[in-house]
């Protein structure tokens, strides 16, 4: 917009961790507008280390823009609240997966996207033309993927309790199916046509190793939903052998969520390929080890997440000296990135609405969403960063708790927040939704879901259409002896 552009950071250290301003300008760089902008600052070698889009930057009226779009113009054309994913921070996120698995580890690699983070027809699709696989938890992310793209050969399908039709449908398409439990085993057996291919499986172990993270997503510790125990392991390989059905080709583990760690990653090394031998001693024919993901981001600015190439390089280096000490063929080795591929790349947009002060006590700011578009906080208790699109230079006025519109008293977004004085209509940006925000959606209080748009020099489309009320009626059916009743 204009002839030249101002490009800012917005990790700088010093800054609060839920409101980006008073951004100073430590570098202030004029640029053509038909360059990138963003170009000297942005993090393109790891974008989970950023608190917005690598292409964020300002115009030359100091307001934000994404992908070379004017967010509040976004606003105004798509309606709020409103998610925007913007490609260029996607697409190099998925380049830096692969492109340090190619660098750091000597065997075969696939970086796959796990698609629960963010599941759509244009997720699937960026990812497929990226060279990455995919992995889906049930049968409308299959759906969605294959509808998208990927190939069923990249696919792997998890799950603690898949049902026939989701089991069927990735048999038929060459999706690897991750065993997790005995119940997968005894459902295949019998799903299976005789004489028909074997199915691709992966077995799926709890390693036993805790990380720092929330309950909810730690996943590798013992006392977990997902996985065999590591000590059913031998028995559950030696059941497998020589069934014509069962083809292994995998093993899995995954130990959490949102981890800055790294140490439990080398340990993760050490038990897998303990595993390996195993299996491979059985005579399963191996070749996949599947890590999972985990690596976490930057949401508030205190966070300090690995880089990507960190992150790899020590999963890449434990692996090859695990298996080169017991003396293993290195297997293609499998990780599962979702929230650190897609999060930074995605912002939602609401529209300030009404306000409640208590004097000497808090003032409440409402936007035109919440819980509903972005559950996470009151799941997780989770932080976010976010300012005004309009305004994100001016600084702080007031502090108040950023609340959303559904009638619930923990519909807060960001708590004890500073802010400018708001105003009714002033365009709030909240940055990292792109993971677990659209996925988690709902309609609670009968809300429609957002729209969502992707942006990409200057131009924005519609990737998913706003919901409206009488969309939420489709599947409700009144039985016919209601209708007479007054």
């Amino acid at each position: 917009r204009g002839s030249r552009s101002i490009t800012v950071t917005l990790n700088l250290p010093g800054h609060s961790d839920s409101y980006i301003a008073p951004l100073r300008r430590p570098v202030v760089t004029q640029t053509i507008a038909s360059q990138k902008p963003y170009e000297a600052e942005r993090d393109t070698a790891s974008p989970n280390r950023n608190l917005a889009p690598v292409t964020t930057c300002l115009d030359e009226r100091d307001r934000l823009m994404v992908g070379g779009c004017l967010l509040s113009d976004l606003a105004q054309r798509y309606g709020t609240p409103l998610y925007v994913l913007d490609e260029d921070t996607v697409r190099g996120t998925c380049r830096a997966y692969r492109d340090a698995l190619k660098q750091h580890y000597p065997g075969p690699s696939l970086p796959i996207y796990a698609s629960k983070a963010n599941s759509s027809l244009l997720m699937s699709s960026i990812a497929a033309s990226e060279g990455l696989g995919l992995d889906a938890v049930s049968a409308g992310e299959l759906l969605t993927a294959f509808q998208g793209g990927m190939p069923g050969e990249r696919m792997v399908l998890h799950g603690n309790n898949k049902n026939d039709e989701e089991l069927l449908l990735a048999y038929n398409n060459n999706v690897t199916i991750v065993v997790d439990n005995q119940h997968d085993l005894e459902r295949l057996a019998e799903l299976v046509p005789a004489g028909g291919a074997p199915a691709r499986l992966m077995l799926r172990f709890t390693p036993g190793i805790e990380c720092h993270t929330h309950e909810y997503i730690q996943t590798g510790h013992l006392d977990s939903k997902f996985g065999f125990d590591p000590d059913l392991l031998e028995s559950v390989l030696r059941q497998l052998v020589g069934k014509p059905w069962a083809k292994l080709t995998g093993l899995h583990a995954h130990i959490g969520s949102q981890i800055f760690e790294l140490e439990p990653h080398r340990d993760l090394a050490a038990v897998m390929a303990d595993a390996l031998k195993l299996a491979r001693s059985l005579g399963h024919p191996v070749e996949d080890l599947n890590v999972g993901g985990g690596l976490g981001i930057r949401y508030v600015a205190s966070d300090d997440p690995p880089t990507i190439e960190q992150w790899v390089k020590v999963v890449a280096d434990a692996v090859t000296a695990a298996c080169r000490d017991r003396q293993l063929e290195l297997p293609r080795l499998l990780c599962e990135p979702g929230r650190s591929l897609v999060a930074t790349a995605g912002v939602t947009l609401y529209a300030v609405g009404s306000r409640k002060t208590i004097p000497g006590v808090r003032t409440y700011v409402a936007i035109d969403g919440g819980m509903s578009d972005n559950p996470r906080p009151i799941t997780y208790q989770s932080l976010y960063t976010c300012c005004l699109a309009d305004r994100p230079l001016a600084p702080a006025e007031e502090t108040v708790n950023l609340v959303g519109k559904h009638c619930e008293s923990g519909d807060v977004l960001l708590k004890d927040l500073p802010l400018p004085t708001t105003r009714s209509g002033d365009i709030v940006a909240v940055f990292a939704t792109g993971a677990y925000n659209a996925s988690m959606s709902s309609n609670y209080n009968r809300i429609p879901r957002p729209a969502a748009v992707v942006v990409q020099s200057g131009s924005s489309e519609l990737v998913q259409k706003r919901e409206q009320p009488d969309d939420l009626l489709r599947y409700d059916v009144l039985p016919e002896r209601f209708r007479a009743l007054p």
